[in-house]
Order: C-alpha cells, then sequence, then structure tokens
C-alpha cells in the first residue's frame, strides 16, 4: 500500500481558502515566520533548502497576477535565518484555530498598534511605506515601529537629497537622517534587496528591516492624479505593495493631512505619525494643582500631623490621595464656611506626602515689583518663580493669564533687588503668524526687537509700578537700566552656550520641537534658572501638534522632579474684552 503523500505537498496542492478553512484562520506563532520566508522569482531556480521549507502560506492566492512587480515584492519580503526549529515548525501545519474570543480581541487591537508602530499579539510583520515629511520631522523615526519593517520609495531619498541644504531644523533633521541610513547600509554587507536589519547600528528596540525601493513597481492610479508628483508615486508603491503583499498590512505613515486623505480615498491604510506624541490627549495634561475632595478634613483631619516652621505651616497627610500627589504640585481646599486651605507638596515618602502653606502674592505686603496676583493659579505660578530652589518653570495659559508679566516681575525682583541672577536672558521662537516680513537689519537683539513686542509692552507696565511699591531698587530703575539687565538672544545662536546664574525666559515655547526644547534646557549651568511659557492652542509650527509640542514634551518629562514646577493658568486677567473674546471667537 503506497504512502500519503508528504503534508508540505498536500498543502500545496490545496487552494489557498481550502487550507485556511482546514488550518483556520488564526495560525499560530510558527505560520507568520514561515511565511516570511521569501518565495522564489520567476524564472529562477528554487534553492534546495527553502524549496523544503516553503509553507502553504505562501502558495498565490487565486486570481493573483504573477508580475515582475509581484517578484519583486516578494525579493522585497524580509529572510531571516532558517534554524532546525524554524523548518520544522514550517512543516507541522496548524493544530487547532485560535477561539472566536481570541481573533475578536486581536482584530480590535490591530488598529492602536498600526498607528503607534507597537507589535499585536501575534500574526505577520506590518510593513510602513514613510513619507519624507516623518524623516524630516524625526530622523529616528526608523527606530520607533519595533518588529515591523520599514519601506522607503525612491522618491523619498530624492526629497531627502532636496531637503539636506541649509541651517534650518528641516535641514539638519533631513542630514541626520541621511546619515541613519548610510550608517544603515554601512554596517551590513548583505543585499540590499534583502533587507537591512534595523538593529544592526545598537538600536535593539528596533526588531524589523528596513527595504529600499530597488526596481520599478507596477500600479495603477486614477487618471486625475498627475503621474509626475511625488506624494502620488508613495501612493502608487502603497497600492503596489499593498496588492503584492496579501499576507501582510501595508501602512502608509504621513504628517500631511492630505496625503492621508487622498490615500485613504484610494483605499490604502495610511496613518499619522504617532510616537512623537507626548500624550494622545491635551486634555490629560498634567495641570499641576489638585483639588481636595470637600470631605477632606472629616476624613483625613483626626489622621493629619501639622506643624509651624518658619512663616510656613507644614501638613503631613497619608491615605490613597497621598500616592496621586507629586513633588511641587499644589492642592487646594475650598468650601462654604471653612477656612481655605492652599499648599505645596514638598515631600512624598512611603505613602505620606507633606504640604507646606503658600505665600500670599496677592496681598499688598508681598507685592513683586509693583505686580500683586490675582487669582489662585497666578498665585501657584508666583511661589515656583520666587522659589530659589525650583529651577525649571513651565506655565501654560490662554493669551491674557499673565504669564509673560509674572515671569519678567520675578526676573526683575531677583536681578535687580535680590541679586540672585546676574540678567535677565529672554527667546522665543521666531514663527509668523501670517506671511514673513523678510530679512530685518541691525544686529542679533536689534532683529528679535519686532518679536519681543510682549517685552515691551510689559516693560512699559512694570516700568511704572502701577501705583504699587517696587522697592528700593525699582523706584530708582530707569527704563535703560532695567533694559541693560535683559538681554535678548535668537534661539539660532544658543547651541554650544552655558548660560551661569542667568534667568531664563523662553516664550511661545509651544511652537518648538522636543529637540529644540532640549537644546535650550541643556544650555543652563549652575545657578540658572529656565521659565518656558506658552498656549498649547496657538501652534504655527508646521507639522507640530498640541501632543507633539516641545512644551508638551517638557511639562509632561518633568512632573514630578524636585526642582521643577508647572501650572495650567486657566483665568485671563488681561481685560475683560480680552476674555469675552478668548471664549466665544
Amino acid at each position: 500500500m503506497p504512502l500519503p503523500p508528504a503534508p508540505t505537498k498536500r498543502a500545496a496542492m490545496l487552494p489557498r481558502g481550502a487550507y485556511r478553512q482546514t488550518a483556520g484562520e488564526d495560525e499560530p506563532d510558527e505560520a507568520p515566520a514561515a511565511a516570511a520566508v521569501p518565495s522564489q522569482p520567476v524564472g529562477r531556480p528554487a534553492r534546495k533548502s527553502r524549496a523544503a521549507a516553503a509553507p502553504a502560506a505562501t502558495a498565490p492566492a487565486p486570481g493573483t497576477r504573477r508580475s515582475g512587480a509581484a517578484s519583486t515584492a516578494a525579493l522585497l519580503s524580509p529572510a531571516p535565518a532558517p534554524t532546525a526549529a524554524a523548518t520544522a515548525a514550517a512543516l507541522v501545519p496548524a493544530l487547532a484555530p485560535a477561539p472566536a474570543a481570541t481573533a475578536k480581541r486581536r482584530a480590535s487591537a490591530a488598529p492602536k498598534a498600526a498607528a503607534r508602530g507597537k507589535r499585536t499579539a501575534d500574526g505577520p510583520r506590518k510593513m510602513f511605506v514613510l513619507d519624507t515629511n516623518v524623516l524630516l520631522h524625526d530622523p529616528t523615526s526608523l527606530f520607533r515601529f519595533e518588529e515591523h519593517d520599514i519601506f522607503l520609495p525612491m522618491v523619498v531619498l530624492e526629497e531627502l537629497d532636496g531637503h539636506k541644504k541649509g541651517m534650518t531644523e528641516v535641514a539638519r533633521n533631513g542630514r541626520q537622517a541621511s546619515r541613519t541610513l548610510d550608517a544603515l547600509v554601512a554596517a551590513q554587507t548583505a543585499d540590499i534587496a534583502e533587507g537591512l536589519k534595523l538593529n544592526a547600528t545598537g538600536n535593539v528596540a528596533a526588531g524589523g528591516c528596513l527595504y529600499f525601493q530597488t526596481e520599478p513597481l507596477d500600479y495603477d492610479l486614477p487618471a486625475s492624479l498627475p503621474q509626475g508628483k511625488a506624494d502620488n508615486q508613495i501612493l502608487g508603491v502603497v497600492a503596489a505593495l499593498r496588492r503584492t503583499h496579501t499576507s501582510r498590512e501595508v501602512v502608509l505613515v504621513s504628517k500631511d493631512i492630505n496625503m492621508r486623505v487622498k490615500a485613504r480615498a484610494l483605499g490604502l491604510a495610511a496613518e499619522d505619525y504617532q510616537n512623537d506624541k507626548t500624550i494622545d490627549d491635551v486634555d490629560l495634561l498634567y495641570t499641576g494643582s489638585l483639588a481636595l475632595p470637600p470631605d477632606f478634613w472629616n476624613k483625613a483631619g483626626k489622621k493629619v500631623e501639622s506643624w509651624q516652621s518658619g512663616a510656613h505651616m507644614y501638613y503631613r497627610i497619608g491615605g490613597p490621595l497621598a500616592a496621586q500627589l507629586m513633588i511641587n504640585q499644589f492642592v487646594y481646599f475650598e468650601a462654604p464656611g471653612e477656612p481655605s486651605l492652599y499648599a505645596r507638596v514638598t515631600e512624598i515618602r512611603e505613602r505620606t506626602a507633606v504640604l507646606e502653606t503658600l505665600k500670599d502674592y496677592g496681598s499688598s505686603k508681598n507685592t513683586v515689583w509693583g505686580v500683586n496676583t490675582r487669582n489662585r493659579e497666578q498665585n501657584f505660578a508666583m511661589n515656583l518663580l520666587m522659589d530659589p530652589d525650583v529651577d525649571f518653570v513651565t506655565l501654560t495659559g490662554t493669551a491674557g493669564t499673565g504669564k509673560t508679566l509674572m515671569a519678567l516681575a520675578a526676573g526683575l525682583t531677583q536681578v535687580l533687588d535680590e541679586r540672585r541672577y546676574t540678567e535677565i536672558i529672554m527667546t522665543r521662537a521666531t514663527v509668523s503668524v501670517g506671511e514673513d516680513i523678510g530679512f530685518l537689519p541691525g544686529t542679533e537683539e536689534e532683529k528679535m526687537g519686532p518679536w519681543m513686542g510682549a517685552l515691551d509692552d510689559n516693560l512699559e507696565f512694570l516700568a511704572k509700578g502701577d501705583g504699587g511699591n517696587a522697592g528700593e531698587w525699582g523706584r530708582a530703575a530707569t527704563n535703560e537700566l532695567i533694559r541693560s539687565r535683559i538681554k535678548i538672544k535668537s534661539m539660532n545662536f544658543m547651541r554650544g552656550r552655558t548660560f551661569l546664574n542667568k534667568y531664563v525666559i523662553i516664550d511661545e515655547a509651544q511652537n518648538l520641537t522636543p529637540k529644540q526644547m532640549k537644546t535650550l534646557i541643556t544650555r543652563a549651568g549652575p545657578g540658572t534658572k529656565i521659565i518656558c511659557m506658552g498656549n498649547l492652542a496657538q501652534i504655527d509650527t508646521p507639522y507640530l501638534t498640541e501632543g507633539s509640542s516641545g512644551l508638551t514634551y517638557a511639562v509632561d518629562r518633568f512632573k514630578g522632579w524636585p526642582h521643577s514646577g508647572h501650572i495650567l493658568l486657566a483665568r485671563g486677567e488681561r481685560s475683560r474684552l480680552a476674555d469675552f473674546a478668548s471664549e466665544v471667537l
């Protein structure tokens, strides 16, 4: 009696649909690994080792064309080194399908994983086609997709070459991306068409491969899309890869909204580059303050330990609330008929937290260069600005909340009155709201003059003292003396500098990228205090959002550090006209 045919031959003779009905839709982990072995192009004899290990998943589906593009895509599929375990796993057919609940859970998790480049429970690796603006926005984006593969069309390399000249942030990112690609190519001796290991240069988090477009791909786009435009060529590459790589998901990643809209209109998967976003929703950003529950004293009053040291009262609290607090976070208690409490977290130990009462800068006795705070959040901010132990302060809020005025008032007091710092250095991102006015004449400070209108407005108010007691130095100071202690610097010349005992104000910080923010903060030397402030609702930098702004990045990374603090200013104090316009316009 003759023996039955081998499982591999039998699976190869079955149609794709019949094999899926036999083995189940959700194959075990060994199936995708075996399916990743590239099939041989048409007209080239298959090597013996790969022919023996070819599973049924590599067989073409009924109706699939075998064209030159298909053979090219077969060459570009990942080629892991075959091992004995992998060969044995490829020869063993799937034993049982995954449960229906597990398959449903994997399907629901797939879109989120595609958006951030995260791995799914199992299944074949995805292929992400990167647009040029992704590399220009984040040169390290090649290593942000974990075990998934990346494909770069040839037109992307052409556009990178066109952006490499200049001294702008985009040009620097383009050069960095080109150097990264050169390092990946030089670090490996493998054929570039077989894929380059992304972890070859030490980025162990990247487990996928990088593929370049080495041959023309056959694709058909609507006649209404010009064939010579770079965006349309990238869309054509995505369409060709999707047709040839039917067993895996091909996703276009682009920062261009119109590009993603066109891709989805053509039925192609497209996602925004999410890895640069600190948070998905700006409403979840750390605010720096927390309201105590109305029954706080009733529940924790008997367990609270209190003592006085100098002008401040201290409270040691415990329970679940202490686990939610961070160092330099502000807490407040306001209830009708009960005394209010405004304090700052100064110590967290095990399951307890120590609260320190604040100095009331809203009182006329505690005027800062003629300025008094007008609401709760402003008082929180002024306590941070006047604290010498806090080296880094971030202030966010809408227009008219007093960010620049309070930062300047605190800086003048600590520079001229207390002699804590030698001078004030002020800079900002030079991003225009409207059309650019062109090149400006003069020195560095004169060129920055038109961008510093907010500084002039606030200095005019502070020089008058607003009728308050500005102190001995404040009364005798003139505008020339004040301006002699304030230096206006451009961000373009910050690299390589070190600020010693300076009071640095970074205005309009919402327009900075995380890389620019890091460059500025790392300029701080001993005795320097940095204040970053901005309105996350007024971002003018292209491809920068509230979630990916450098200001958001700094707030999230510095929260809980003992020498930093953050406050969200929620109430405008500029004028009733400005407050009403912020609400209704």
